[in-house]
């Protein structure tokens, strides 16, 4: 029996089905439905949302030194988050055999950046691994934990966003029992004191020589014979892009162990092969190599080196063939930015808080990133997870050190906040920062699909849990002015900014409402009046002024014709909003 899988869920059978038992991850686009559908194994995995990528992959080693087989996922930046502890566990060793998923995001679907993660394994002296279908995805992650305990290693499993997020079939095998292996004190092992690690490096590197040779006789690395005049050597998903190019008219090394690269193997290769390509995405880490060994090859002089490959950029890159395709004028295109959903809990927030002026606000990666598109022009910046209240407090620092009197607001989600927030509002707290931070609690993790998180009272698994109450968090750490508002609630929120401004001292604001896609579970019911509202326009008090359209609802349209505001009923969700936002009174509540 087959089954058609994304990447993802591929991922999450091979590690039930390796004998997995513990797992832990933060939902970050590519790699959310990994851990996801990890959980429907809970009978035999313990799966786990972690507060960040760090705690995700400490967690998964401190599984691994017990014995257990353990896993943590990320998407590409979160490795960024976890370098810490992933590069002295490469020195140290596992017990049990550990795997760390980097889902990279060419073409930045949903990231800030394209990093390949590919240069983590050889920085970091580890394997790495790269699947090119769903049925990989679940053989070769099997495979990582072979060589994860054979070499004493963790192990890179590098996806990308095709491979995440692409369905092909997926043949089943059985779970392989391993158990939990024994777990013996071993103080020269795991103990990363200076002392040992001067021990641990010399057997890193003797390591690395012994993977390359594996490298070089796994069944990883295949070789695909057919004519020799072009031979290509691949990985990952730009394998099947080369393979829908050129079919079997020319030759492949399809590589799966990408660190250390099998350079006998290459060489084979390209001595018998007159032309030779690399196909890759973003980095010439494989040319790299090649150019290295003086091996003459042709990559990213034709291959672009930014954004995600197709079939399309490949054959004009390499045959210059332009394929057909379907073209669109570009006056039939119409524009359709992100925008906050109807209903979004942050709407009023922003809307209010764009009408200060000689602000800067400094935002952070969620939904509520996209305050900074229009109408709502309020958010200046947005680097990484966690930097909005450090960012924040490093700016006022500087304005005031250079006598300028601009106030900075912070502004930072709740799962963001508990990800990396809270270390900085500590440092906010502790340097007497005059900033005014803003912690948006939607009651979810909203961008990543509505994962729980630590204020949500529910685990991954479904158990009830502690929800960690935010404003008594805040004080904790030295917080003195504290005030939740509803955020749906103009009124609220400005007077509650007009306080917080006048504040000297650094101040927060939560502003808590539950995201309007959301399943709104039984402690959410409890707490807030969830009954869906119906709100329409009187055209005969509607003056056209487009105020109510500047809330940037996407529910709420202007009739060029009509000059009048008009609400589209199958969007709207009654947030009201915009009937607070219209001075004329002209929008009203017609129904439940």
């Amino acid at each position: 029996m087959k089954y058609l899988m994304t990447g993802n869920e591929a991922v999450a059978r091979g590690v039930y089905e390796a004998g997995v038992t513990y797992a832990s991850a933060f939902p970050g686009t590519p790699s959310t439905e990994i851990l996801e559908n990890v959980v429907l194994y809970k009978k035999d995995i313990t799966a786990e949302w972690a507060a960040n990528e760090k705690v995700a992959l400490e967690n998964a080693i401190g599984a691994s030194v017990a014995g257990a087989r353990s896993l943590a996922a990320m998407k590409h930046v979160g490795v960024n988050v976890a370098a810490d502890p992933l590069f002295t566990y490469t020195y140290t060793g596992v017990n049990g055999g550990l795997v760390l998923v980097s889902a990279d995001d060419p073409g930045t679907h949903s990231s800030q950046n394209e990093q390949d993660n590919r240069y983590y394994a050889k920085f970091a002296k580890m394997a790495c691994i790269e699947p090119s279908d769903s049925q990989e995805a679940k053989d070769f992650i099997k495979e990582a934990y072979e060589i994860s305990e054979k070499f004493d290693l963790p192990v890179l499993f590098r996806m990308t966003t095709r491979t995440c997020h692409s369905k092909s079939l997926v043949e089943f095998g059985e779970r392989d029992e391993v158990g939990v292996k024994e777990y013996i004190k071993e103080v020269n092992k795991f103990i990363a004191a200076p002392a040992n690690a001067k021990t641990m490096h010399p057997k890193v590197e003797a390591r690395t020589i012994e993977l390359e040779k594996f490298s070089n006789e796994t069944k990883l690395n295949r070789f695909e014979w057919n004519d020799k005049k072009i031979g290509i050597i691949t990985s990952g998903v730009a394998y099947q892009y080369s393979k829908e190019v050129f079919g079997d008219d020319v030759s492949y090394l399809k590589l799966g162990f990408t660190y250390p690269l099998p350079m006998e193997k290459i060489k084979k290769f390209a001595d018998e092969v007159e032309t030779l390509y690399v196909v890759e995405e973003l980095e010439p880490f494989i040319q790299e190599h090649l150019q290295i060994a003086g091996i003459k090859c042709i990559g990213k002089e034709v291959i672009p080196r930014v954004g995600e490959l197709n079939p399309d950029i490949i054959a004009q890159a390499i045959l210059g063939e332009e394929r057909e395709t379907v073209h669109i004028s570009d006056d039939k295109k119409v524009k359709r930015p992100p925008t906050l959903c109807a209903g979004c809990p942050h709407r009023g927030l922003f809307f209010e808080l764009a009408k200060r002026k000689d602000v800067m606000v400094t935002g952070d990666i969620g939904c509520y990133t996209l305050g900074y598109t229009e109408p709502l022009n309020t958010i200046d910046t947005v680097i990484c997870m966690g930097a909005s209240i450090s960012m924040g407090h490093g700016a006022a620092k500087a304005f005031e050190r250079k006598g300028i009197d601009k106030k900075v607001v912070t502004v930072i989600g709740d799962s963001t906040f508990f990800h990396t927030g809270i270390n900085s509002l500590i440092t906010t707290a502790f340097n007497k920062s005059n900033t005014v931070n803003i912690i948006l609690d939607n009651r979810t993790t909203g961008m990543t699909g509505h994962q729980e998180n630590p204020g949500t009272g529910y685990t991954l698994q479904g158990d009830i849990s502690e929800a960690i109450n935010i404003p008594d968090l805040v004080r904790a750490v030295g917080i003195k002015h504290v005030i939740t508002v509803n955020p749906l609630e103009l009124d609220e929120v400005n007077k509650a900014l007009n306080v917080a401004f006048e504040f000297d001292g650094p101040s927060v604001i939560i502003t808590r409402w539950p995201c309007a896609l959301k399943k709104f579970t039984d402690l959410d019911k409890e707490e807030f009046d969830l009954t869906r509202k119906v709100y329409k326009v009187d055209p005969d008090e509607c003056k056209g002024c487009k105020i109510c359209i500047k809330t940037g609802c996407p529910a709420l349209a202007f009739d060029v014709k009509s000059d009048k505001a008009v609400i589209d009923p199958l969007q709207c969700v009654g947030c009201d909003v915009c009937a607070q936002a219209c001075p004329f009174d002209a929008i009203k509540k017609v129904g439940e």
